[in-house]
């Protein structure tokens, strides 16, 4: 018998032993190919033959390695795929040129304001949109897939995804999927973000200023050209994570309105432990033309993105903003 001769060791002595390379027989009911992975099929519920893939390697969570890590799933599927690396000043036209090219699906593995610049570029006639979570907040990828794992929602997204169409605000030409925050209180996502990153010195600087604008910054607020209300914020969320809303007739417009500083902790607890809408200092309504006006520029965070509007805006509900790759059933997540 051919082989290669080896030691082992048996109650310390050292004895020879034949090691073969001739393979072990197969059982003769053994299938061809037993022991090979299972090739991967994509979702039956849409047709996916070609696919893009935006990647922003500094974005989040993302990092160098996220464009060979997506090639290489990719190359599981059959389908054909191009990866892109988004670069900077140059985004804004990568997305362009991506949507141009007719994918049946872009998925974008970036942060939250370029998920929602693409999915807003695509809008309801464009190809199916799959944001995936490699942002800092990932509201959206998070309420569409339910995860922060990329690897884990792209995969289920080629595997189980059928069309969704996603419902969302507009304002000032900005979009939003989830939800927006205007008022003072908005004042405390750069603060927050800063913390998160270690900048300790920053968030001191944002923290003194937000408790400055708190409870001094009101708002006056406009429901479907209905009477002006003041507020001390104004909470709007999609119907895609609404649990007051069955439908998508509007925004849910939650107005709160805590008169101190107790009544802010006293709804923040709220919020925490219990249902915040019964809360006498929280009004809400569905809305889908919402008008906010204030003394100066006013504070919000969309979809986890704060900037600064104009003292005088209008928010519009769009019932079909754009077309979601989702798994079946959608996560939704992060209703609220």
């Amino acid at each position: 018998m051919a082989g290669t001769t080896g030691l082992t060791a048996r109650s310390g002595e050292m004895t020879d032993t034949v090691l073969t390379d001739a393979a072990t027989p197969a059982p003769d009911d053994a299938a061809p190919g037993a022991g090979l992975a299972e090739p991967r099929t994509l979702t039956p519920h849409v047709e996916i033959k070609r696919v893009v893939v935006l990647v922003n390697p500094l974005s989040g969570s993302v990092g160098p390695r996220a464009a060979g890590e997506v090639r290489q799933i990719m190359a599981d599927y059959p389908c054909e795929a191009e990866v892109v690396e988004l670069v900077g000043e140059t985004m804004n036209d990568q997305i362009d040129e991506a949507l141009a090219s007719e994918p049946d699906v872009l998925f974008v593995l970036a942060g939250d304001g370029t998920a929602r610049a693409a999915a807003s570029k695509a809008g309801p006639k464009g190809p199916l949109v799959a944001p995936l979570p490699g942002g800092t907040m990932n509201m959206l990828p998070k309420a569409l897939y339910g995860t922060t794992d990329w690897k884990a929602a792209l995969r289920d997204a080629l595997e189980n995804g059928s069309a969704q169409c996603v419902s969302g605000g507009v304002v000032e030409g900005q979009a939003f999927y989830c939800a927006g925050i205007f008022g003072s209180p908005a004042l405390w996502a750069p603060a927050r973000e800063a913390m998160r990153t270690g900048k300790l010195s920053l968030a001191w600087t944002y923290g003194r200023r937000a408790l400055r604008r708190a409870f001094s910054g009101k708002i006056r607020v406009e429901l479907d050209l209905g009477k002006a209300r003041r507020s001390e914020a104004l909470v709007l969320i999609s119907p895609m994570i609404s649990r007051a809303l069955d439908e998508p007739v509007g925004l849910e417009a939650a107005a709160m309105n805590p008169a101190d500083a107790a009544e802010a902790f006293r709804l923040a607890a709220n919020a925490v432990f219990s249902d915040w809408r019964q809360d006498p200092s929280v009004v809400t309504q569905p809305a889908r033309l919402i008008r906010i006006r204030g003394r100066s520029r006013i504070p919000a965070v969309l979809d986890g993105e704060p900037m600064l509007l104009p003292n005088d805006v209008t928010v519009a509900f769009k019932a079909k903003a754009f077309q979601a790759l989702v798994p079946e059933p959608p996560a939704a997540e992060d209703s609220v």
